[in-house]
Parts: structure tokens; C-alpha cells; sequence
């Protein structure tokens, strides 16, 4: 049964708050889960020991408390990560299927898996830019409500572009942000106007940047668009050059991105 239903065509801000009283409830009467998360759809958030594992999770149309055997869940979701997904660019990709698309363990009462599983890799760069999206739609409505006033962020570097980085960060007080090192670029009109026709918005200190205060899931989309046009134009020509580095909810705690497409 579930405990709260959603209008799927819902702004992610309005979905979010109705979501927040839901899970608020639920930790005032049993406390921090072990594994805060979500998928594409909706929360998943967990309560587990190695024998049972109390599932808080959601779709676009409601949100549900599910109690699981532990090791018969897990398993499963393994196969999910381990056999789903694009076999080729050709094929349509499957992240939006994926049980979850971010996890974050800051040690909290129960029992940490012994293992995750392997996340989904994108099989081209239109692949990994839906998956960006998705993921940062999922933080959007979901991340606030666990963590509070947190900030979510990692750097995006590529093979064919080395020690360069592309940096993604969201927190319910500053929205969403993305921005490019930029500082062995020249400082001109020429090169603004080039930037600004790709989707930047400024430069501060030879880093170009864009911001957007109060995202939905089309703010998103143009940001994980954004982040796409700027790796092509610096050479990026596959997901495998890509990988994250320094995943981090405000230093605290360990967070995963099996959804995000690329190693880290």
C-alpha cells in the first residue's frame, strides 16, 4: 500500500516537499537509514542487517515501505546492474530502470553490503548525457530531503583533454551548477562570444560557469546538454575517456553514481 501518491507531471521542487513529510515521519519513529538513495523515479532508501532490509522507495506515481530479505534483493539488483543496459550506441539505453542511480553511506545504524555492484556504463556520449540528467533530476527532488542543506558534486575529466575539469554540483541553496576550467583560455570578446553560444553564462577566475537557481527536470537536461557540448568541443569522443573523480556529499560519508554512465 502505498503511503503517499504523486502527480507524475509534478515541478520535481513541489514532489520534493510532498516526499519530505513522508520521510520525515518515518526517521522520527526509527531513526537514520543505513543507505540514503534514489533512482531515477523516486527515493531508495535503506534500512538493512545482513537478513533484512527495509526498503523506502518511490515511482513517478507513489512512494512505498517494503520490508525484503536481504541477500534475495541484492542478488537481484546485481543481476540488474550486471546484465541490463545498451550492448551498442544503437541500442536504447536503460537508466532510468536501474534500481538506483545514487548511494551515500555516512555510517548510519545497521549493516553496509559487503559489496555493491558494478554501475551501468554508457555506451556513447548521448547515452551518458541522459544519464547525467537523470541523475541530476534524481538529486533535485530526492537529495535535500535526506541530507538536508548538503551540497552533492564531482569533477568530470576526460582522456582526450588531461587535467582538465568539468565540475557538477547541486544543493538545495545554490540549485544546480556546472562549470569548466577555462584558465589557459584567452581572456576575450572572440572567446566569450564562443563560450556564451555554447550555454555558459559567465567567467569567474578563468573558469566558465552556469547556474540554475531553481532547477526542474528540463534545467537538468540543458545542463547535462551543456556539459556534453563542451567535452565534444574539447575532444571527447566516447564515455570510456571519461570518469568522476571526487564524488562527494560535503565530505561526509562514502557516495556512489552507478547511474552516472562512467567510471569513478
Amino acid at each position: 500500500m502505498p503511503l503517499l501518491t504523486l502527480d507524475p507531471r509534478a515541478p520535481l521542487a513541489e514532489r520534493r516537499e510532498s516526499f519530505r513529510a513522508v520521510y520525515d515521519a518515518i526517521v522520527d519513529r526509527i531513526g537514520e537509514p543505513t543507505l540514503y538513495g534514489g533512482s531515477a523515479h523516486g527515493p531508495n532508501i535503506r534500512w538493512r542487517d545482513a537478513g533484512r532490509l527495509l526498503l523506502l522507495s518511490g515511482d513517478r506515481h507513489q512512494v512505498q515501505l517494503s520490508l525484503h530479505d536481504t541477500e534475495a534483493l541484492e542478488d537481484q539488483e546485481r543481476r540488474t546492474f550486471a546484465w541490463g543496459g545498451a550492448w551498442s550506441a544503437d541500442e536504447p539505453h536503460d537508466f532510468e530502470h536501474l534500481p538506483y542511480s545514487w548511494q551515500l553511506d555516512r555510517g548510519g545504524p545497521g549493516e553496509r553490503p559487503p559489496e555493491r555492484p558494478g554501475g551501468r556504463r554508457a555506451t556513447s556520449l548521448e547515452h551518458f548525457e541522459r544519464a547525467l540528467s537523470l541523475l541530476l533530476t534524481a538529486w533535485v527532488e530526492q537529495l535535500s530531503v535526506q541530507v538536508g542543506w548538503d551540497w552533492a558534486s564531482f569533477c568530470v575529466t576526460s582522456g582526450a583533454d588531461r587535467g582538465r575539469q568539468l565540475l557538477v554540483s547541486y544543493s538545495l541553496e545554490d540549485g544546480l551548477h556546472v562549470s569548466i576550467d577555462d584558465r589557459d583560455g584567452e581572456d576575450t570578446a572572440e572567446r566569450a562570444l564562443l563560450m556564451t553560444s555554447r550555454g555558459w553564462q559567465s567567467r569567474d577566475r578563468g573558469w566558465w560557469q552556469a547556474d540554475f537557481p531553481d532547477p526542474d527536470r528540463a534545467d537538468a537536461a540543458l545542463l547535462a546538454r551543456l556539459a556534453l557540448t563542451e567535452l565534444r568541443a574539447r575532444g571527447t569522443r566516447s564515455p570510456d575517456q571519461l570518469r568522476a573523480r571526487d564524488v562527494s556529499c560535503k565530505d561526509r560519508g562514502e557516495m556512489w553514481l552507478p547511474g552516472l554512465g562512467i567510471r569513478h
